[in-house]
């Protein structure tokens, strides 16, 4: 079998040989399930045999009481079986949790080693449908060989030419089930496969389709949605074939040898077999192999192959990533001067391979110390470019450089922090949640020193200090934003990206935690705006319109950007268009231009350590920016 989806090693030895291995270890475990079993195979063999006895030898023959005994005795294999199955399951248990266990731990100790984060998943959901599916395929298939054993046996002790009309038919039957069961397993992960991947085409195109109409690439998408389409389509009618063959195998082997005792019915009473025996064989067929039939085609059939495709994703090995190369540095020369802070040389950026970029040719330099505020209209790419520099997103085309080096590869995280408009909180002390970013010790004054300066020390004094537990769900957004702006005041990275992070503050406590920030010794920062006030705070503001990217002071840009005017408040002449960039002599060397505001830019980040994981805004019913820009 293939893998369900993504490229990575597959299982060498299969689920099937893996099940074959786990019986084989446990077992006395199956014998005893076998053992149990038997008390089935005798009351299967009392269905038939007791009928025909009671028949021939009881009321066919005047002897009532003899008739009525035979039936008490079938009645009696009935309770025993029962206790015999309560048995049976208690067995399977002994069986089934070994199994679930063994798939926890290889869950867990992959999603601790790896990082996965699929092992949620895997853990709540797929390792119990593999629990269950496994239990009912024993019970499924134990049900059938050991009613299967007990009808035969009871066939031939009646009359063998009984078993010889119904075991051809039986075993053709089962043997064609057992044929179709891989080619019957590979249609379903192939339907599987095509349906997962249209779902993928539709999770891509679907926050693109601003992007997909502005490149007038709807026939293009609309032709890859068609082939994901058909291939499904071509999934369902293979599997469906294969279907229609599990349906003929259980007319097969279940009801076709009904169809033959009745035909050979006045030819097999004329050879010997007694109505009583006749009888009997029908019940075999009719309430053992048939009913056993059916459960083992539909439960082996649907279920088993539903436990090999999970089993095949619980025990997949990612594709191996080689290891991180470590980052060459050279070292500057003795008096050459130290590079920026941040750097950005022709960046593009675009959500899509066919997208019209949102960050075209960006140019950008922000020296050791400066404050730079990034302003423009929602969807623009303001938090785009927090994630370029923040080396969450990879641009496709140009350079970031933080202080002088990649901002992605090694140490690249001590480098920068980012700080996003939802703060990230655990539940912990008040130290704990301070000092996550620091793989030192930290002391009580220096983060007090940093709560003070940011503005947090009123919660840390309601809270009761800094060992003082922190929870969550009990502190407003306002709150929580505090609690990850001096996290990373305290960090030593020494560029700060604050993407909204004031956003639920009030504008004095705002005002006071940027200008901790830039005021930190050694710190640069760079400000995704919400609020004016918080651009004229900065050294220099970056406007992001679509069309001319600029970069100036307050006051310059009020004269310059008609786009900054609005944005200002100050809606003073119009030119109709905005002032090209500043020449590249200026200390922030910024050349056109952001791209066109476009899907996808309404993500934020999740710190955890230096910097975390990009994740879509799917609050907004509006698909605005975060914080009502």
């Amino acid at each position: 079998m293939r893998l369900i989806s993504g490229e990575g090693r597959r299982d060498p030895q299969g689920p099937y040989r893996r099940g074959v291995r786990f019986l084989w270890r446990r077992w006395p475990v199956v014998l005893r399930l076998a053992l149990w079993s038997v008390l089935e195979t005798g009351q299967t063999f009392l269905t038939g045999f007791a009928l025909a006895r009671a028949l021939d030898d009881g009321f066919l023959a005047g002897h009532e009481a003899v008739g009525l005994g035979w039936l008490g005795a079938a009645g009696l294999g009935v309770v025993v079986a029962a206790y015999g199955t309560g048995r049976v399951y208690r067995t399977v248990a002994d069986l089934v949790e070994p199994l679930r266990d063994t798939l926890v731990r290889q869950v867990v100790g992959r999603g601790l080693r790896d990082a996965e984060g699929a092992a949620v998943s895997r853990l709540t959901q797929q390792v119990e449908i593999a629990r269950d599916t496994f239990a009912g395929l024993v019970l499924v298939s134990r049900s059938f060989v050991f009613t299967a054993a007990g009808a035969l046996v009871g066939l031939f002790s009646l009359d063998p030419l009984l078993l010889l009309v119904v075991a051809p038919p039986l075993i053709a039957g089962v043997g064609l089930f057992v044929a179709t069961l891989r080619p019957l397993a590979r249609r379903q992960e192939e339907f599987l496969v095509a349906d997962e991947g249209i779902a993928g085409q539709l999770g891509a195109l679907a926050p693109g389709l601003r992007d997909v109409a502005a490149a007038g690439a709807e026939r293009d998408a609309a032709a890859d949605l068609d082939r994901g389409v058909a291939t499904e389509y071509a999934a369902a009618r293979g599997l469906a074939r294969w279907g229609i063959l599990r349906t003929a195998a259980l007319a097969t082997g279940g009801q076709l040898p009904l169809v033959l005792l009745l035909v050979t019915a006045p030819w097999l009473l004329d050879n010997g077999v007694t109505p009583g025996a006749l009888v009997g064989a029908l019940a075999y067929v009719t309430q053992a192999l048939l009913p056993a039939l059916h459960n083992l085609i539909h439960g082996l059939g649907a279920s088993g192959s539903r436990l090999a495709i999970v089993l095949h994703r619980l025990t997949w090995t990612p594709p191996q990533t080689p290891p991180e190369q470590p980052e060459t540095v050279t070292a500057p020369a003795p008096d050459a001067p130290p590079p920026p802070a941040l750097h950005l040389s022709s960046v593009t950026f675009a959500y899509g391979p066919r997208a019209e970029p949102v960050v075209r040719d960006l140019s950008l330099t922000v020296p050791r110390g400066g404050h730079l505020a990034v302003v423009g209209p929602s969807g623009i790419g303001k938090s785009t470019l927090a994630g370029l520099v923040a080396g969450l997103l990879e641009p496709g085309g140009g350079v970031v450089l933080v202080d002088g080096r990649a901002v992605r590869g090694q140490g690249a995280a001590g480098r920068r922090v980012l700080i996003p408009q939802e703060a990230y909180v655990f539940s912990g002390t008040v130290r704990e949640n301070l000092e996550y970013l620091r793989a030192d010790a930290v002391s009580g004054a220096e983060l007090l020193s940093a709560a003070g300066a940011v503005g947090l020390s009123g919660l840390i004094e309601r809270l009761g200090g800094l060992a003082a537990a922190l929870d969550p769900a009990a502190l407003s957004a306002g709150e929580r934003q505090l609690v990850a702006l001096t996290r990373a005041y305290v960090s030593y990275a020494p560029l700060a990206l604050l993407d909204e992070a004031t956003c639920h503050l009030d504008p004095v406590a705002e005002a006071r935690a940027e200008r901790a920030f830039a005021a930190r010794p050694g710190g640069t920062l760079v400000v995704i705006a919400h609020r004016i006030s918080s651009a004229r705070r900065a050294d220099r503001i970056l406007v992001m319109d679509g069309q001319h990217t600029l970069c100036g002071g307050h006051e310059e840009l009020l004269e310059r950007s008609s786009l900054y005017r609005d944005l200002a408040g100050n809606w003073g002449p119009a030119n109709g268009s905005s002032h090209p960039a500043l020449p590249a002599r200026d200390a922030y060397g910024v050349d056109p231009v952001a791209g066109a505001g476009l899907a996808g830019d309404g993500g934020h980040v999740v710190a955890h350590r230096a910097v975390g994981q990009m994740q879509t805004v799917r609050d907004l019913g509006d698909r605005g920016a975060p914080g009502g820009e």
